[in-house]
């Protein structure tokens, strides 16, 4: 798909560098967890080392991910605004997990800026601007 002419708009910039700062920050978390978790797997510990290494795993999907939003959003890519949905509406449902078992306080602000993002992805200049509208 041919990207879009229309002029970026100025939070969807913001998005964009959040999420490529995310992402680095994702990517280097992920990296230190799997070499601790081999670390720890040298240390005997199985169990834990295994969960460390997940979630290291885990780190480095959600970085590349945020990556790859980062650069379609600031190239107003169609499929970024799709990823980018998808990935709040994700965030959305893990925080309020998150707040069903009990983790009321340390959830209202994601679950704030779950809903910011995702309103705002759905206003029209923005739709427009991915091509969406």
């Amino acid at each position: 798909m041919q990207p879009t002419t229309t002029a970026r708009p100025q939070g969807v910039t913001i998005l964009a560098v959040l999420a490529a700062i995310g992402g680095v920050l994702g990517l280097v978390a992920g990296i230190f967890a799997l070499g601790f978790g081999g670390a720890v797997a040298a240390g005997g510990g199985g169990a834990l080392a295994g969960l460390v290494t997940v979630v290291g795993i885990l780190a480095i999907v959600q970085g590349a991910l945020a990556l790859a939003f980062a650069y379609g959003a600031w190239n107003l890519r169609p499929w970024a605004w799709t990823l980018g949905v998808a990935a709040e509406v994700l965030s959305l449902v893990v925080s309020l997990f998150n707040v069903v078992n009990g983790d009321v306080t340390g959830q209202i602000i994601s679950i704030a800026i779950a809903v910011a993002i995702l309103y705002y992805l759905f206003t029209p200049n923005v739709k427009a601007a991915f091509g969406r509208a």
